[in-house]
C-alpha cells in the first residue's frame, strides 16, 4: 500500500513538473529561435541597404566587389542587366549554386508585381524566403530536408536600362545553430527530470514516512488491543462455561468474573483516552491550579495502596509557596495516579526497607517551571528500554507478569503532558530505581 501511493504520488507532482519544465523549455526555445530568425533577417536588410547604397554609387560594378560580397556575406549573386547574365568569376557559375539562383528568380517572378520597398527613386528591393532542393524534384518526393535562404532581388534604374541584383543566403548556419542550442537544452532537461524524478521519488517517501509509521503504529495497537483483550474475555468465558456445567460454582467464580469485567473496562477507557488524542478530541480546561494541593490529595488517596503492601509512601513540598500552575488538574491527577500506581505495583516488597521509600515532590525549578517527582527504588528501568516506555502497550521485559499493567499508562502520561506543552522524562534512581519527572508551566497570572 505504501510503494503503491508512493509510486502515484511521485507520478503526480513528477508528471506535473515535468509537463510544466517541458512547457517552460518549449516556450523559451519558440522565443530564442524566433528572436534569433528576426535577428538574421534584421542583419539582412541591412546589408540588402548597404549594397543598394553602393550599386548606385558604382558606375562600374567590379568581379572584385561581387566576389567579396560572396565570401564575405555567404552570399549567391547573380545580376541581369537588361534581362542579360551578368557573368563573372564566381562559385555561383557553378553547380549547384546555379540551380539555388534558379529558383531564386523563379521565386521572384512570382512576386515581381507584389509592392517593393523603395530605397530612392531609382532605387528599389523585394525580399522573399524559401526552401530550396536544388530544383530536383526527385528530393522533395523523397521527403529530403531543404535549405532555408532569404532572398531578395534590387532592382536599380540605370540611363542604360535596368539592373537587377539577386541575392540569396543560407540559413544553413541559423538552422545549425537552432539545433545545436536544442541539443544543449535536451540534455539539461533530461539531467533536470532525472534529478526531478529521484528527488519526488525520495521527498515523496520521507513525506509519507510519518503517514506509514502511523499507520503501522496503529495497526499494532489494534493487534496489541485484541490479544490483551483476548485472556479476559476467555476467562469469562470459561467461567461461564463452567457455571452452566456447575451452578454451585457461581459464588466461587463471580469475584474472578467481576476482576476480568473490571480489567476489560480499564483497558477499553485508556484506549479511549488515546483515540480522543487522535482524533484531535482530546479537550482540557486549562485554569490556575495548586499543585501542592492536588498532590496532597493524590499522596492521600495511594498512601493506602501503598501500606496495602508494605510500603512507604513520603511527599516532600517546598517550604515556600508556589506559584498556581496553568493545567487541567483533572488530567495531571490522572498523571501522576498512574506514575504513582507505576511505582508502587513494580517495587517488590522484599526490595524496600524503611529509608528507601517511594516518593511524591514538588519543586520550583525557574520563575516560569514546575516539576514533579515520583521516585521509587523498584525494579528500575533498563537505559535501552528508557526510549521506548512512553509506546502503546510497551512493557519492560521485567513486568510482563505484572497482572493489570496493558502497557499504556505512560502513553497515556506522555500524551497528557505533551498536550500541556510540559515535558516528562525517565531517570535512573541512586541506589537502584526509577525516577520519572513532570515538568509544567506556571500560570501567567503568578509571573
Amino acid at each position: 500500500m505504501f510503494k503503491k501511493v508512493r509510486l502515484r504520488l511521485t507520478l503526480l507532482s513528477g508528471g506535473i513538473t515535468t509537463l510544466i519544465l517541458v512547457i517552460m523549455t518549449l516556450a523559451y526555445l519558440y522565443i530564442s529561435e524566433k528572436n534569433l530568425m528576426n535577428t538574421r533577417l534584421l542583419s539582412f536588410r541591412n546589408d540588402i541597404n548597404t549594397i543598394a547604397a553602393n550599386l548606385e554609387q558604382q558606375s562600374v560594378i567590379t568581379h572584385q566587389w561581387l566576389s567579396s560580397l560572396e565570401n564575405n556575406g555567404y552570399y549567391y549573386i547573380s545580376l541581369l542587366d537588361n534581362g542579360t547574365p551578368f557573368l563573372f568569376n564566381s562559385r555561383a557559375n557553378h553547380s549547384p549554386y546555379t540551380d539555388i539562383l534558379a529558383e531564386g528568380w523563379a521565386q521572384y517572378d512570382t512576386l515581381r508585381t507584389a509592392p517593393a520597398t523603395t530605397l530612392s527613386y531609382s532605387c528599389m528591393y523585394r525580399d522573399f524566403s524559401f526552401v530550396s532542393f536544388g530544383n530536383n524534384d526527385s528530393t522533395k518526393n523523397n521527403g529530403s530536408k531543404g535549405v532555408t535562404f532569404y532572398g531578395c532581388v534590387i532592382t536599380l534604374q540605370r540611363t542604360n536600362g535596368t539592373l537587377e541584383m539577386l541575392l540569396l543566403s543560407s540559413l544553413e548556419a541559423v538552422n545549425r545553430q537552432k539545433s545545436e542550442q536544442r541539443l544543449v537544452f535536451l540534455g539539461i532537461i533530461t539531467a533536470a527530470l532525472i534529478a526531478i524524478w529521484l528527488f519526488a521519488w525520495h521527498f515523496i517517501g520521507k513525506l509519507l514516512m510519518p503517514i506509514e509509521e502511523n499507520r503501522k503504529s496503529q495497526t499494532r495497537f489494534i493487534a496489541a488491543a485484541s490479544h490483551e483483550l483476548r485472556t479476559p474475555l476467555s476467562v469469562l468465558l470459561s467461567c461461564m462455561d463452567s457455571c452452566a456445567e456447575n451452578p454451585s460454582h457461581m459464588d466461587t467464580l463471580l469475584p474472578t468474573m467481576k476482576g476480568e469485567a473490571l480489567r476489560m473496562a480499564g483497558l477499553i477507557n485508556d484506549m479511549l483516552t488515546l483515540l480522543q488524542h487522535d482524533n484531535h478530541a482530546f479537550t482540557l480546561v486549562r485554569e490556575p491550579v495548586e499543585l501542592d494541593t492536588l498532590l496532597l490529595n493524590s499522596y492521600e488517596a495511594f498512601e493506602p495502596m501503598a501500606k496495602q503492601k508494605n510500603l512507604s509512601l513520603r511527599i516532600e513540598l517546598p517550604d515556600d509557596a508556589v506559584p498556581p500552575c496553568l493545567c487541567d488538574a483533572d488530567r495531571i491527577r490522572q498523571v501522576i495516579a498512574i506514575l504513582i500506581h507505576n511505582a508502587i505495583s513494580y517495587t517488590p516488597v522484599s526490595d524496600i526497607n524503611v529509608t528507601s521509600p517511594i516518593v511524591l515532590r514538588l519543586e520550583k525549578t525557574s520563575e516560569r517551571r514546575l516539576q514533579i517527582s515520583v521516585i521509587d527504588h523498584g525494579i528500575g528501568i533498563a537505559d535501552d528500554e528508557k526510549s521506548r516506555i512512553f509506546e502503546r502497550f510497551y512493557r519492560s521485559e521485567k513486568s510482563r507478569s505484572t497482572k493489570g499493567h496493558f502497557g499504556l499508562g505512560l502513553c497515556i502520561a506522555y500524551e497528557m503532558i505533551q498536550a500541556h506543552h510540559g515535558k516528562i522524562t525517565v531517570t535512573d534512581t541512586a541506589g537502584g530505581g526509577a525516577t520519572f519527572t513532570v515538568t509544567l508551566p506556571v500560570a501567567e497570572t503568578a509571573l
